[in-house]
């Protein structure tokens, strides 16, 4: 199913085997309250309503982006937008300092509904369509978080529950409990692990989708290394060197079909397969246009054949979070 809007062409893929239908690509919203650099509320509506006006419906947040300022900045753009035509994705349980520093996770079942509680307040909604816990709690069987979401799934609180960067284990322990939509993990041309860990696979057998962030692997893929960036060891010292190497040979490849490698990069994520949505921030109008504009560019095998051959030659270096952020995660034991 395609929606046609100017030139543009935005393809619908249902997030696993009962999840919602979604528009590919999705919205990413974190980086309009500051992830990136200084932006402004009016640029960050802006650039929701250019993405609702071309007929895209996924936006994703968390309720820790700039500590509930991206829930209220969408709450304030949607105000005036029919809350039908938007599927809302949001991640809760990450806990942060006064000086916006990650603390921790908390997944308990009270905490489950005691975040939401705050969530449908800020977005001005009294649902969520995909609610997610953003990491595993170690301290908290996966069963109990999702159960508490399951409740409020028969409340009429939620529509649809997600996970996000667990690995293979967590997925089936979640799945026994309640259907699963889809994972939100990291996914692109220079993060690939999926593939062999066995969470894809996994995925794959339960009939569960992904939503793939971070498909410009954090603006590398955009020829973006500056600001806190610098915090990632994939764009230190020679890790930096030798991935912009890889970059500039698909770069390559971008131009020679006449494109840019973004919406290459972008293309060639939603390409894997049916099941996969590349969900890709943004913070203004023309970065939302440039998303959009991925979905004219059609891969053929000589094309997918040239990447992988690029990706096969080299791999990229360093993790793609610091050590401390990658011991916290399940997807990556």
């Amino acid at each position: 199913m395609t929606t046609h809007n100017e030139s543009q062409t935005i393809s619908h893929r249902r997030l696993g085997t009962d999840g919602p239908l979604v528009t590919t690509p999705g919205l990413g919203a974190m980086s309009m309250s500051g992830a990136y650099g200084p932006t402004t509320d009016s640029e960050g509506i802006t650039a929701i309503h250019t993405y609702l006006d071309a007929h895209g419906t996924l936006i994703d947040t968390g309720d820790f982006y700039g500590a509930g300022h991206n829930e209220m900045l969408i709450g304030r753009a949607l105000a005036d937008r029919s809350r039908d035509d938007v599927v809302l994705s949001v991640k809760f349980g990450a806990m942060l300092s006064p000086d916006g520093a990650f603390i921790g996770f908390d997944g308990r079942p009270e905490a489950v509904r005691n975040s939401l509680a705050y969530s449908l307040r800020r977005l001005r909604t009294d649902h969520v369509d995909i609610y997610r816990p953003a990491r595993l709690d170690p301290n908290v069987p996966i069963e109990e978080t999702v159960g508490a979401i399951a409740e409020l799934v028969e409340s009429g609180y939620v529509r649809s529950i997600g996970l996000s960067e667990v690995g293979a284990e967590t997925i089936r322990r979640a799945a026994k409990v309640a259907p699963i939509s889809d994972l939100q993990i990291e996914y692109s041309l220079l993060t690939r692990s999926i593939e062999s860990n066995g969470i894809l696979a996994a995925c794959r057998e339960l009939g569960i989708g992904i939503t793939a962030y971070g498909a410009l692997a954090k603006g590398l893929l955009a020829g973006k290394t500056d600001g806190r960036r610098a915090m990632f060891p994939r764009f230190q010292g020679e890790n930096l060197a030798h991935n912009e190497g890889i970059v500039a040979r698909l770069g390559e490849i971008a131009s020679a079909k006449g494109t840019t490698l973004p919406q290459l990069a972008i293309a060639w994520v939603a390409a894997q397969g049916e099941d996969i949505v590349p969900v890709v921030g943004s913070r203004t109008s023309d970065q939302v246009t440039a998303t959009l504009s991925s979905t004219e560019v059609e891969l053929n095998p000589e094309d997918l054949s040239a990447i992988a051959e690029v990706l096969s030659d080299s791999e990229v270096r360093g993790h793609r979070y610091p050590e401390a952020l990658m011991a916290e995660l399940d997807s990556e034991r």
